[in-house]
């Protein structure tokens, strides 16, 4: 068995730091370190600082969106919280239990360049939905910053959203720069202070409430009656103010966050009964938020003046702070400032995990990112410098990022909802017809957001297509790299090596087998020996490769032996032809401390076809490109197996 994984590594310094922590990674492409595993409880709390921190803006963007409707449009959303994502995910849960989420169960459904095509995709989503995650918390925390009464007094110079939430993404890069850790206990510190505080600040609205009857009065006033182009004011029906729930709620989406995250979250996990605690885990951070959800909507609504959640007024992006600070008074108003500063920059500390744990998962597996890409900090240079371009865009805007927010979240779930449908019908399940229902609740649910809001699905096309755009270029600039993990040669295969190299030069003689016969081996050896001038007295190994799932980019070559009338052939399977000849040649030269010799014959044709076959098919002009990947292999030509081509 011989080891061919490329490494990353460098010779001290600078570049020895920036790409320390280079992770290998397994046959699923999961990354091979191990995690601390903890309470589920605890592990709640890391994914609850991106799902409950959308309580900081959630509030605001729904009024926006809804108007008085808000509550309702929001008891819809619940519903469909409890009801629909809640079982979709715990099926999730249990059908991939190591975190790899929706996006696995759908690659197992694809096979080939379709699944790896469809997996970027659905990446594209997932790096609208987690760089969003980043900069709309980094937006709105500058939000409860320079709103805070105390800094517009004193810092008034601080009003430059841009600017300051460039900041608040600079520190964070440069936390993942330094190195992450301990961030269950920071996670649970802040969501337990976090929501304490609302706790306070959301009874504190109802008791004002109940002090004043007439804001009820008022806001069912405004729920059951419409105004007219005229000005004139018209009855709404219950049926009405149902029906237009439904059609707004959508814009409501951002409060369904938290499950994606929360699946990806599950190797933090403890065993055993990891499944069952991170089902646990789902049901108690859809109820939690279920529950805030709720009720900052109704008091938002209820308390705060329509003009102060415009662009610009004082509860644009803080809604509940500013319910603190009118109510509970400075001293508290800003504890709950610095409190939701907190959470949601974190948030964005959990989506950048996010992003370092998946990129690391499908790209580098699929030969569409550099080895680089598997250490963590090159990674976080690049993922901020998108987040800086994205909050440049929009300018820091809560508002503005939220539909492409909501359109990566959307898409995700209803991936999801697919995903386990589709899993339910192929095992014949009752509820498959339940989980197809959910799909298109979800599915109407991503549409609607998309129609309503293009601009979050021209974000997710500009993070597809730079995604599909450089694997495929990565991935033509690897393909000369060794792309076999190891060699597993069966005891026949073994002995024909062992005998060959005892008798003096080991001769390998590739074939692209047709019959099979002791008459296609007698003729290919008469045509190589005379082609190549290979001595008749010098024994030969035949090499035959059957091309397997070209679209993977690493692999394991199992290599059996076969005699054939007397002729010795090698056989495996591999995704790409010339890599797998290179590997068993170094494998050779590793183990027999011989330098083999391969005889290939000149192929006719275009050789741009040829190469742009071998990128999608593992296969065309052999020799060439067999040789490239030998010359990258091993730079010095005394110690490189020999090529030969002849014809």
């Amino acid at each position: 068995m011989a080891s061919a994984v490329t490494t990353v590594s460098g010779k001290g310094g600078f570049k020895d730091w920036f790409l320390q922590g280079v992770r290998p990674v397994d046959a699923a492409g999961a990354a091979a370190n191990k995690h601390h595993q903890h309470k589920w409880w605890q592990v709640m709390c890391l994914t609850g600082v991106d799902y409950f921190s959308t309580l900081g803006y959630q509030p605001g963007i729904a009024f926006v969106a809804a108007g008085a409707l808000s509550p309702i449009a929001t008891i819809i959303l619940i519903l469909l919280t409890l009801f629909g994502a809640l079982p979709i995910y715990k099926r999730v849960a249990a059908e991939s239990p190591h975190g790899q989420g929706s996006i696995s169960m759908l690659e197992r459904l694809l096979s080939r360049w379709k699944g790896k095509l469809f997996v970027l995709m659905l990446l594209g989503f997932v790096a609208t939905d987690f760089v969003i995650t980043i900069t709309l918390s980094a937006a709105d925390a500058t939000e409860h910053i320079i709103h805070n009464p105390y800094i517009e007094e004193h810092f008034p110079s601080l009003d430059h959203p841009v600017a300051v939430t460039f900041l608040l993404v600079a520190t964070l890069a440069v936390v993942f720069l330094k190195g992450f850790k301990e961030a269950i206990g920071i996670a649970v510190f802040l969501v337990i202070a976090y929501l304490g505080l609302n706790v306070v600040v959301v009874a504190t609205g109802f008791y004002e409430i109940s002090l004043n009857p007439g804001l009820i009065t008022n806001w069912k006033d405004a729920l059951f009656t419409t105004t007219t182009a005229g000005g004139l004011t018209e009855p709404r029906s219950l049926l009405a103010i149902i029906g237009l729930s439904l059609l707004v709620f959508p814009k409501l989406a951002l409060g369904l966050s938290g499950f994606e995250t929360g699946v990806a979250v599950m190797p933090l996990v403890e065993n055993p009964g990891r499944i069952k605690k991170t089902r646990r885990l789902l049901m108690m951070a859809a109820v939690i938020m279920s529950f805030f959800l709720i009720c900052s909507s109704f008091v938002t609504t209820l308390l705060i003046p329509p003009a102060q959640f415009a662009q610009g007024g004082e509860a644009s992006g803080r809604a509940l702070a500013f319910i603190a600070h009118a109510y509970l008074g400075e001293v508290f108003g800003t504890v709950y400032d610095i409190s939701t500063i907190l959470i949601l920059w974190f948030a964005g500390a959990s989506a950048m995990a996010g992003l370092l744990n998946i990129v690391p998962r499908y790209l580098p597996r699929y030969g569409m990112a550099p080895n680089w890409a598997r250490a963590t900090r090159p990674l976080v240079i690049v993922f901020a410098t998108i987040c800086f371009a994205i909050t440049y865009i929009f300018e820091a805007d809560v508002e503005a990022q939220g539909g492409a927010y909501a359109t990566g979240v959307l898409v995700l779930m209803t991936s999801a909802a697919i995903a386990v449908t589709i899993s339910a019908w192929y095992r014949k399940e009752a509820v498959k017809w339940i989980f197809m229902s959910i799909s298109v609740v979800f599915a109407y649910t991503t549409i609607t957001n998309i129609v309503e809001r293009p601009d979050g699905i021209k974000i997710a096309a500009f993070f597809i297509a730079g995604i599909v755009i450089a694997s495929f270029v990565s991935r033509a600039m690897r393909t000369t790299e060794i792309r076999i993990e190891k060699i597993e040669l069966d005891a026949t295969a073994k002995e024909f090596l062992e005998d060959l190299s005892s008798e003096g030069d080991v001769r390998i003689v590739t074939n692209r087998r047709e019959t099979g016969d002791v008459t296609e081996y007698r003729f290919k050896e008469h045509e190589k020996r005379i082609d190549n001038h290979i001595p008749s007295t010098d024994p030969i190994l035949f090499y035959e490769i059957d091309v397997g799932d070209a679209s993977e980019f690493t692999g394991k070559l199992q290599i059996s032996g076969v005699d054939i009338g007397g002729y010795k052939i090698l056989r495996t399977k591999s995704p790409a032809v010339p890599n797998a000849i290179a590997a068993l040649l170094l494998h050779i030269r590793n183990t027999t401390n011989t330098i083999p010799h391969v005889y290939f014959g000149w192929s006719e044709g275009n050789p741009i076809k040829y190469l742009i076959r071998y990128i999608l098919f593992g296969e065309g002009d052999t020799a060439p490109i067999t040789r490239e990947i030998l010359r990258q292999a091993e730079p010095d030509p005394e110690l490189r197996p020999s090529v030969h081509v002849g014809g």
